[in-house]
């Protein structure tokens, strides 16, 4: 990994508020000035929406050389980054639809992945991908699914998933600076959400999870959005005397199983929470760290919370029971401290919505 000379945390908050979508492009810009061997490659990175508004300017920036637009190929089109990436260049390929991505699994899997190994450490493939996952507008069993945990099982991936602004363009910076493939997940409800960023070219630390909120009595473990929907419980359960610290994972691979473990020791009780599914998914892997790892230190049972084994349904009312809401995260805290809490009188939604505010107009 190169030198990552500038590396900062997110300051406090009000100093320069900006869009977790306008961090991205932030990120892109100052990367591209930095290096000219990175590139943008993507399904409408060139176009007025710009891969919802991340991309918007580049290519009249840097040109048409530097920004492009690329063919529904997506197996092939990964081959081309890899090549390029191997001949010493940065690619960044976005994809409005983590889905799309399963279209070029055997080029990022038994290519761009294995390469490092296979040439004993000589060569490597500086690949950063950027996949857009989340619900919202019906988009369904094919446009809404969130492969981490796949992509995280796989050896010479990493897959980072930030939650705020400040993430967003520190770990994407770190991401293209990273010599070996990145998946770089991100969930289309931040798209609008505010947060400190501070200005110039900065990278944070791939592999370290950030406490969000301190706490005594339980900790709960999350990432993107559901990093957020914790933060909403954890404030409203101040009422009730309950202390909740939140871990914001930042990076699903390499996981920061030291900061979770710490958090673990002081609470006694833990809370996973997954934006992918429940079964085979990245809380059954921190759950099984804390078992084998911070076990002792467990005062009781540990609860996750996640999609049900079933795929995404389009219906916005069927959505609504589908999704962990503010309602069960208040209840799963409960049942692990062996309290009895009544989410509604505690003013948390039993209901998710299909779209986070009105800035989401659709159909993207």
């Amino acid at each position: 990994m190169r030198n990552n000379h500038n590396k900062k945390e997110c300051g406090p908050k009000g100093k320069r508020l900006i869009t977790f979508t306008a961090a991205i492009n932030e990120a892109l810009i100052e990367c591209m000035e930095k290096d000219p061997g990175v590139f943008v490659m993507g399904l409408g990175a060139p176009d007025p929406k710009g891969v919802f508004g991340t991309t918007l300017g580049l290519q009249k920036r840097f040109g048409t050389g530097r920004v492009f637009d690329m063919p529904i190929s997506e197996n092939a089109m990964t081959g081309v980054a890899i090549g390029a990436a191997i001949s010493g260049m940065r690619p960044v390929m976005a994809h409005q639809r983590a889905d799309f991505v399963l279209m070029a699994m055997d080029q990022i899997v038994n290519s761009a992945a294995k390469w490092h190994y296979m040439y004993g450490g000589q060569a490597s493939v500086p690949l950063t991908i950027r996949t857009v996952v989340g619900r919202g507008w019906g988009q369904g069993p094919q446009h809404s699914q969130n492969f981490q945990a796949l992509f995280a099982q796989v050896p010479g991936l990493k897959v980072v998933a930030p939650t705020t602004p400040c993430e967003a363009k520190g770990l994407l910076t770190a991401s293209i600076e990273e010599n070996n493939p990145v998946i770089f997940v991100e969930h289309r409800w931040l798209s609008n959400q505010m947060g400190d960023v501070p200005e110039g070219y900065y990278s944070m630390p791939l592999g370290k999870a950030n406490v969000m909120r301190k706490g005594s009595d339980i900790t709960v473990v999350a990432s993107m959005d559901m990093a957020l929907e914790a933060m909403v419980v954890a404030d409203g359960l101040l009422s009730s005397g309950i202390s909740v610290e939140v871990v914001n994972l930042r990076t699903v691979k390499p996981l920061d199983a030291e900061t979770i473990l710490g958090s673990v020791a002081k609470t006694g009780r833990l809370v996973v929470m997954d934006s992918s599914w429940y079964e085979f998914g990245v809380s059954a892997e921190i759950a099984a760290v804390v078992a084998e790892k911070g076990f002792d230190s467990l005062k009781a049972k540990v609860r996750r919370l996640g999609l049900p084994s079933v795929p995404t349904p389009t219906s916005p009312a069927l959505a609504g029971h589908y999704y962990p809401s503010e309602a069960d995260i208040c209840l799963a805290i409960g049942d692990v401290l062996g309290v009895r809490l009544n989410p509604r009188k505690l003013g948390f939604k039993d209901v998710v919505g299909d779209v986070p505010d009105e800035y989401f107009k659709g159909p993207f």
